[in-house]
């Protein structure tokens, strides 16, 4: 199966992070993959105290503005090339992908080349794709798509991120 988490609504990462928890707590062993993100965040502590998860983050701890520059094509195929490698070994049961819709609208990764991949898994693999613009194609092949969209948020009163509820 393959859930996308899309649209320009907080809550994607944060949707995609309450599945692992549900998912660790039924036994399952979990892996989440950060594309564009390098930055240490508080739920790395709270994961990393589970021993059926594990995290990784496959960005240069800054954000992309404009074009990418070789170091972010490099990282997120670094990123790309050991899901490879985990979705081989059969170890996980779900997978998730998070921002990779990102890396996707970045040119960092084709779709069409995560798609083989997830073709190419364990049956009972489970897969979450998140990130702002999810292709089409990446649409078209899930299972279940939500759509996260904003209706209102304090960011526009000018209150800053907080540790513990954005990071």
């Amino acid at each position: 199966m393959i859930q996308v988490y899309t649209g320009e609504g907080k809550g994607k990462t944060t949707a995609c992070l309450g599945l692992a928890l549900r998912a660790s707590g039924a036994g399952l062993n979990v892996f989440i993959a950060q594309f564009v993100k390098g930055i240490p965040c508080s739920e790395h502590k709270a994961l990393g105290r589970l021993k059926n998860v594990s995290v990784k983050q496959y960005g240069r701890g800054r954000f992309i503005k404009g074009c990418p520059s070789r170091g972010d094509i490099e990282a997120a195929q670094k990123g790309l090339s050991e899901v490879k490698k985990i979705i081989a070994s059969g170890k996980y049961r779900l997978i998730i992908l998070d921002e990779i819709n990102v890396a996707f609208g970045l040119r960092l990764i084709e779709p069409k080349e995560v798609l083989k991949l997830m073709r190419s898994a364990p049956q009972a693999t489970e897969f979450v794709l998140s990130g702002r613009g999810a292709p089409d194609c990446i649409i078209a092949a899930a299972d279940l798509v939500s759509e996260i969209l904003p209706k209102k948020h304090y960011f526009n009163k000018r209150i800053k991120s907080r540790r513990g509820i954005e990071f």
